[in-house]
């Protein structure tokens, strides 16, 4: 078929248009469900992302290359005297922090406002590494009242009779170990002695997890070899992982504005608190009254006290205060001290159980051998709540039925974290010498599946 000039002038701007249009199109899906690149960083800007329940939409999770992440990890040894290795385990623990539970990372960022500066300046003190600091993110996740199944307890978490070793005062009233001040120091002279021993960051690292003695059955095992990665087949399994998530942590915390993590914003950090001198017994309640702030914040900020009193023993004695509260205990400190400790009564207790104001309702499964006053127990509650919680009368329950109960919100939050089924809560870490091994229990935040 022939066509004229002008009619085939015509097809052929019906064909442009027509091409241009089906490009755009390509171009429009490809963009809706393919990765873009902007500025050296891959988003997926349009893929709606789920993250522990929850949606990001504005805060996109983005993806690097291998080359960007060996760029990074460069930049960071060239300022770490200790050796962090990038790799495909520790890439796994990165993910761990950066995806799947970027938002603990980003409170324990948060935190760091307030912890960070006490250990840094310790273990400049020590002449350590300041990146030690990151053991305590893996110990505890900044949490200085966290504390293992085996008794562990702290930021650094110390068992009750290794805490003698350093000095740290347990008794009725005090835990130092929950001291943010003596509980660094004690881990800074715990570091020190380890590395004089292997003089090697990466094996002190993991002998704070897993022992001096530990590590060096390792070495022994694998032929006299002292390269981590080389003895690590040889460590128990928690050790194995414990470095990894170290080196990870260094990362994430250092680039987390790279990977959109945004730091959640606290009511405190380090320059907002000041310390006020204790000079006569004092209710941690009565300051919470008279200075108009929370006791649950007093207890955040001052967790040594386990009863919310210093009793004459532990005089002279420090509290610690929002800066903007120094001046009214200063003005009202000899009111503070006269003012009488208020006695517990079983009616306050009682009605205290049974309330659900201030609390959080969750949901207990109840499992084989349980019954009403184990449960209770475990909620620090009675029977009789639960009973009236769920509107039952009898006391029979039945493996798998499920129970309303209310818990205080912090309480809730530990065992919502010690419940996520993507977390290994639980590690093992411990003190080895020559004459004594024992093992413990530590919380951390590293996961079954590296």
């Amino acid at each position: 078929m022939r066509y004229t000039t002008p009619a085939f002038k015509v097809l052929l701007i019906i064909g442009v248009i027509l091409s241009s249009f089906y490009a755009s199109l390509a171009i429009d899906k490809t963009k809706s469900s393919c990765l873009v690149r902007s500025e050296g960083i891959e988003r997926g800007e349009s893929k709606k992302s789920e993250l522990n329940g929850k949606s990001v939409h504005n805060n996109p999770i983005p993806v690097f290359s291998k080359e960007e992440y060996v760029w990074r990890f460069d930049k960071l040894n060239e300022a770490c005297p200790i050796q962090l290795d990038f790799n495909d385990i520790v890439k796994r623990y990165i993910d761990v922090y950066s995806v799947r539970h970027r938002d603990k990372t980003a409170r324990i960022l948060g935190l760091s406002e307030i912890y960070f500066p006490i250990f840094e300046e310790y273990l400049d003190k020590y002449g350590l590494p300041l990146e030690l600091k990151y053991i305590a993110v893996i110990e505890s996740a900044l949490n200085p009242k966290a504390k293992s199944r085996s008794g562990a307890t702290g930021l650094w978490q110390f068992m009750f009779h290794a805490s003698r070793m350093f000095d740290l005062k347990i008794n009725s009233y005090v835990d130092e170990r929950m001291d943010p001040v003596k509980s660094t120091d004690a881990a800074c002279k715990y570091l020190q002695y380890l590395y004089r021993i292997f003089g090697d960051w990466q094996l002190t690292i993991a002998a704070y997890n897993g022992g001096p003695g530990v590590v060096r059955d390792a070495i022994k095992a694998s032929g006299g070899k002292t390269n981590f990665w080389d003895i690590a087949p040889f460590l128990p399994e928690q050790t194995q992982k414990y470095l990894p998530a170290f080196i990870a942590v260094n990362y994430v915390m250092t680039y987390n504005q790279d990977h959109n993590i945004i730091p959640e914003h606290l009511k405190f950090s380090y320059l907002k608190l000041s310390d006020v001198n204790v000079k006569e017994p004092l209710s941690l309640m009565n300051v919470s009254k008279e200075l108009d702030i929370s006791i649950e914040d007093l207890r955040r900020l001052n967790p040594i006290y386990k009863l919310d009193f210093i009793p004459k023993s532990e005089l002279p004695a420090r509290l610690t205060l929002p800066v903007d509260k120094v001046a009214a205990f200063i003005n009202e400190e000899s009111r503070l001290y006269a003012a009488p400790q208020k006695k517990v009564l079983y009616h306050d207790l009682e009605k205290n159980m049974s309330s659900t104001r201030g609390k959080r309702c969750i949901v207990h499964i109840v499992q084989a051998g349980e019954f009403f006053h184990k449960i209770a127990m475990k909620y620090s509650c009675t029977s009789e709540n639960i009973k009236t919680w769920n509107n039952l009368r009898g006391d029979i329950l039945h493996i798998g039925q499920k129970l309303k109960v209310w818990v205080p919100v912090s309480q809730s939050s530990s065992n919502t974290m010690k419940n996520l089924d993507l977390l290994d809560l639980v590690h093992v870490s411990g003190y080895n010498d020559q004459n004594s091994k024992s093992t413990n229990t530590h919380i951390s935040m590293l996961t079954n599946s590296y």
